[in-house]
């Protein structure tokens, strides 16, 4: 749904969290301004306020994951007007709690998006079987106006606005509602537990998940959240000891899905979950057994989901938003950073030593293509450098890698031998999700599993080629959340 508040002379400040907020341009600034890789983004040649000249507007600048995004929207200074967009419940949004989407952006547009393919891709659309029945309630959403007596009192009308999401949130689902088709509390069910997981390599018990996310989802396979569009989603975040509750559940079959911070992969719960009003299901001593063949020789990155660890450039001057100028945490969100790695790397590609480089500083952030001129691009190949002692020529060795996101990329594995006609392993074409343009620093997630055999190894300096082979535009490209080596 999109609310285009078309008093746009008075509504200037827009708010989407408690960092995220500033002054914004008008319509007619961007109208007025230079377009620059893709019509979203746009330079402020002339704007009406001098202060916002040279910077750039782009909407996906202000995107949210499902799970923050709770509230956002406009004040007026004149009189002093807040109008919100409170979401009460994500259960109806698709693609779970990472997926990213639209909040409020110039117009000034305020938006509730409940279903989109934005960075997540074409997987995201919905397909029907002929004949196949299908409803779903979205929403409802709740539409917030306050005010003041105090002239640009915006903190109290955004610090007001969040106390009444709380309020919407708690009152979750409404009572009002009169269709059949939307469950009240006494129609729905709940369900409570614990997750360990167990890394043998790590610890001789299973340990507590903590703060783990844990969600039920239509059946499907491992990770199939992620892309699940159809029905309705419930997660919630487990304590410091695993344990998690969910509530307001509506009927049906589900399984359970979650992932824990800080360890690679997915897990599912194998037998479904029946939900029926009133029930209170209890799931204790529940196990994730993280992928994993041998100890750990090295690894590279957290596995968060996301590439935010990595070295993630400045912004080139001139094409900066002031918003995130001072927030590190959120300089992933600027525009044109994909162009940063020409300028790093303008003839030789990435090379990362184990034991002498570190990701902080030297992984980038994404793995984009090169810039010859004239709208020409090149593939990019990066190298992993590393030192093995006593390499087991009969047992294969194990590359894991997660990506937090791919857009039309192919990623090819080799091993000591970078011109070799066939890549060790490849990808295949993968992804749509299109994170690196819209400023996301996560898309959908893959994992894959590499096995080199022992007699591609060398006792000594090895070297593991990684090749973007895509190389049709700027966006082409993947990027990393966590690789690891293992031994046999």
């Amino acid at each position: 749904m999109s609310f285009p508040i078309n008093v746009e002379i008075r509504f200037r400040y827009m708010a989407i969290s408690d960092e995220r907020q500033r002054v914004m341009p008008t319509s007619s600034d961007r109208k007025n301004g230079r377009e620059l890789d893709y019509p979203e983004a746009v330079q402020l040649t002339n704007p009406s306020n001098a202060s916002l000249l040279g910077e750039v507007d782009d909407k996906y600048q202000y995107s949210c994951d499902n799970k923050d995004n709770r509230v956002h929207g406009w004040i007026s200074n004149c009189p002093a007007v807040g109008f919100w967009m409170i979401t009460p419940s994500d259960e109806f949004r698709v693609g779970g709690p990472f997926k990213q989407d639209l909040t409020s952006h110039c117009g000034p547009t305020v938006l509730s998006m409940f279903v989109s393919t934005h960075y997540a891709g074409t997987g995201m659309v919905m397909h029907f079987k002929e004949g196949e029945p299908w409803k779903k309630v979205f929403g409802p959403v709740f539409i917030y106006l306050n005010s003041d007596s105090v002239e640009e009192n915006r903190q109290g009308l955004w610090q007001d606005a969040k106390e009444q999401m709380r309020k919407e949130t708690a009152s979750w689902p409404y009572t009002f509602p009169l269709s059949p088709d939307f469950s009240h509390s006494n129609q729905r069910g709940c369900i409570r537990g614990q997750l360990f997981f167990y890394d043998r390599y790590n610890s001789i018990h299973p340990i507590p998940a903590m703060f783990a996310y844990v969600g039920l989802a239509l059946p499907g396979e491992i990770g199939s959240w992620q892309k699940e569009n159809k029905g309705y989603q419930f997660w919630t975040r487990a304590d410091s000891e695993g344990n998690f509750f969910i509530e307001n559940i509506r009927v049906g079959r589900y399984n359970l899905f979650a992932w824990v911070p800080g360890v690679i992969g997915d897990y599912k719960y194998f037998e479904l979950i029946t939900i029926t009003p009133g029930c209170a299901i209890e799931l204790y001593d529940l196990v994730y057994n993280p992928p994993r063949k041998g100890a750990t020789l090295w690894e590279i990155g957290v596995p968060d989901r996301t590439a935010a660890e990595f070295f993630i450039p400045e912004p080139e001057p001139g094409l900066g938003n002031h918003l995130y100028a001072d927030f590190d945490n959120y300089r992933f969100r600027q525009y044109g950073l994909w162009k940063r790695y020409t300028e790093l790397y303008p003839w030789k590609d990435l090379i990362y030593t184990i034991g002498d480089s570190n990701y902080k500083r030297d992984w980038f952030f994404a793995h984009v293509t090169r810039y010859t001129g004239n709208y020409s691009y090149k593939a990019t190949t990066w190298q992993i450098k590393f030192q093995l002692n006593n390499v087991c020529k009969t047992r294969n060795y194990t590359l894991r890698l997660a990506l937090a996101s791919a857009n039309r990329a192919e990623l090819q594995v080799r091993v000591n031998n970078e011109a070799a006609k066939r890549p060790l392993f490849t990808t295949g074409s993968i992804g749509k999700d299109n994170a690196i343009a819209r400023h996301g620093i996560h898309g959908f997630y893959y994992m894959y599993e590499v096995g080199i055999p022992g007699k591609e190894l060398v006792n000594g300096n090895n070297t593991i080629f990684l090749k973007q082979s895509k190389a049709s535009g700027l966006f082409n490209g993947v990027m990393y959340d966590y690789i690891r080596l293992e031994e046999p």
